[in-house]
């Protein structure tokens, strides 16, 4: 991953705003029709704080709504119309029966009820198109607010949490679950509100026109209907659960396999790997299968309780007719309002499975929201002037698991402008030095100072803006050469990018390029060769001018050539800078100042070359591997 730290990067693309691949041109014509009217980009707030949380509060759907509480309120009084307009129907058929036709016979009665019928028909539709773009806005406010901090709060984590969670996982909880709270917020809530209110206004108004018949229907049938719909509960809470862990697993494994295409090809893993990524669909879907089957039987058992509630009403409410206890008119309204009553039931199982799948993905974001960063900012932490690049490790014990140390006891210090090369076995802690001073992990023990402050007392961004590192593999982001060279100077122009282009020696390369610095890199770089990579980034590097400069055997996957090309970049790279070489090839350490050698957590021994091989059996030992190693390959060549 080449990455300088203190800036982030736009990717307009210059004259080929494609993205990821550019545009074809036989679509450039069509695409520059469709962006000729696209309004302009509203301004983006980049303001990201370390030391703030992104979400201070255990995440809920009361805490996400909490901020909108005047929408709310304005929502919840024009749900409150619209059911009211909607349930006035039965009420207004049982008037124009009752007086208007029955006892009367009077005509205009009816027509007013009519009129009135008609008139709550239009309010309702009003209120509902009114609702509906009201809390579909609502609910997008609400969901850019969740990405927003769902991605400050991944950008916050520490390295640790990314070597523990799949990235695909992490994928899952961006955009699965994100979606299933987007159809709860803008379809969900809201019908659930809708069906709820007319539950209750049925209810009422049932209780009003006869409170006998009422209760012969509500004791007969709500003990039934509340005892399914427990099981229900109980029942879909355990399948959408299970279903979101593998949703969770199933993107996982096919983010893993995409990016790792080049080695499933190379070792012919597609068909172990078709049956592996078979089986995590099928165990996805069993997971909704099960959920089906259960809101297969809860839907058609509140159906059917809702036609013997029918009966039931007919038989007793036909006998109260016959006996003169009941009006004809009220019998019907009783039946309407009866069908009003198990209609929202039956809604309410497909708006229980949204409110389901969006419960479980707030369960899975709050756990996103409860992992806390393991490198903090603190609150007091100063930003840390320019640097002169003067280094010390002091006593530091550090582990990647705390009981299994990787370096223990170690002490080093680097005096600034000075050239210092890491050398050591695979394993032995080499690169975990540059990691404790960059912050990307803390020492449980010991402390790292740079100009003599405590790394851990000064501000993240103000650090990291004068660090560099340019590790093993070049990473380029998806864009063009210029974006991904200006990465941690957004602002420079093409002639202070060419200038650096130069200065590594790169810029013979990108004029041989078909589009020059507007040429797209793709994503990861793919289409680059592993030094052209490593070249830009160290154009990158360059461009950021940083105080202290890491490379992380920035040359051990290059051939000799282009290691050679790269080396000598690496000397107007290095010029002025305090510098650490992770270094893999004995004859890149050479060319430090001073050489530490690292072994077993401890360092074995710091001085030159020629010194070390004096009074250093560890270095001896790296030296002679690395000496038959040159020979096999001079011999080869």
């Amino acid at each position: 991953m080449g990455m300088m730290f203190g800036g982030g990067m736009a990717f307009r693309g210059g004259n080929n705003e494609g993205g990821f691949g550019g545009i074809p041109p036989e679509l450039a014509a069509s695409v520059a029709k469709l962006t000729e009217h696209e309004p302009e980009p509203k301004p983006v707030d980049i303001t990201f704080v370390h030391s703030e949380k992104a979400w201070k509060r255990p995440l809920t759907f009361r805490g996400l709504l909490a901020a909108f509480k005047p929408a709310m309120i304005g929502i919840f009084v024009l749900v409150v119309l619209e059911t009211f307009a909607q349930q006035a129907g039965p009420r207004l058929v049982q008037y124009a029966l009752d007086h208007g036709i029955v006892k009367v016979h009077d005509f205009g009665v009816v027509e007013m009820c009519v009129a009135l019928y008609l008139l709550s028909v239009v309010l309702a539709v009003g209120a509902g198109a009114a609702r509906i773009m009201w809390s579909g806005r609502l609910g997008e406010r609400i969901l850019y607010r969740l990405r927003v901090a769902v991605f400050t709060h991944l950008q916050r984590l520490g390295l640790d949490f990314y070597t523990q969670e799949a990235a695909g996982v992490v994928m899952t909880r961006m955009t699965s679950d994100v979606e299933a709270l987007q159809i709860l917020f803008q379809e969900g809530f809201v019908s659930l509100l809708i069906q709820l209110l007319t539950l209750l206004f049925v209810t009422v108004m049932l209780f009003s026109m006869n409170v006998q018949l009422a209760l012969i229907v509500t004791l007969g049938v709500v003990p039934i209907l509340f005892a399914l719909t427990w099981w229900f509960r109980v029942a879909s809470d355990r399948g959408y659960m299970l279903a979101r862990d593998r949703v969770a697993a199933l993107l996982a494994n096919l983010q893993e396999n995409l990016a790792g295409m080049r080695v499933v090809t190379a070792y012919n893993r597609q068909r172990r790997n078709y049956d592996h990524h078979r089986q995590l669909v099928g165990e996805y879907n069993d997971a909704n299968l099960y959920t089906a089957k259960v809101a297969a039987t809860y839907g058609p058992g509140t159906e059917s309780l809702g036609v013997f509630a029918q009966a039931v009403l007919l038989f007793f409410g036909g006998r109260m007719v016959l006996r003169g206890d009941l009006e004809i008119g009220e019998l019907t309204a009783f039946v309407l309002y009866l069908s009003a009553f198990f209609q929202p039931i039956a809604q309410l199982v497909q708006l229980y499975n949204s409110y389901q799948q969006g419960r479980t993905a707030m369960v899975k974001l709050r756990e996103l929201f409860a992992v806390e960063p393991t490198v903090v900012e603190r609150p007091d932490a100063q930003d840390l002037p320019p640097l002169r690049g003067d280094i010390e490790v002091r006593d530091v014990t550090f582990g990647y698991l705390p009981d299994k140390p990787v370096l223990t006891g170690a002490n080093l210090h680097f005096s600034a402008g000075e050239t210092i090369a890491f050398v050591g076995p695979t394993g032995a802690g080499k690169s975990t030095i540059a990691k404790l001073l960059t912050r990307f992990y803390d020492p449980q023990q010991g402390s790292v100072l740079v100009d003599g402050q405590d790394v851990r007392d000064v501000t993240l961004g103000s650090l990291r803006s004068q660090l560099g590192i340019v590790p093993q593999e070049g990473f380029l982001f998806a864009g063009t050469i210029r974006d991904n060279i200006r990465f941690g100077r957004p602002g420079a122009t093409d002639e202070e990018i060419m200038a650096a282009c130069r200065a590594i020696g790169v810029d013979d390369f990108i004029e041989r390029l078909p589009e020059g610095l507007d040429t797209p890199t793709h994503e990861r770089g793919v289409t680059m060769s592993s030094g052209e990579r490593q070249l830009v980034a160290l154009a990158r590097a360059l461009m950021a001018d940083p105080r202290v400069l890491i490379l992380d055997e920035a040359t051990s996957n290059l051939d000799l050539a282009t290691e050679a090309m790269i080396e000598r970049a690496l000397d107007v790279l290095l010029e002025g800078r305090t510098a650490i070489l992770i270094a893999h090839r004995l004859n890149t350490a050479k060319r430090a100042d001073r050489i530490v050698v690292v072994d077993h957590g401890g360092i074995a021994g710091v001085g030159r070359h020629e010194e070390l091989l004096e009074t250093c059996p560890t270095y001896v030992k790296l030296h002679a591997a690395w000496s038959a190693g040159s020979v096999a390959v001079e011999q080869t060549a």
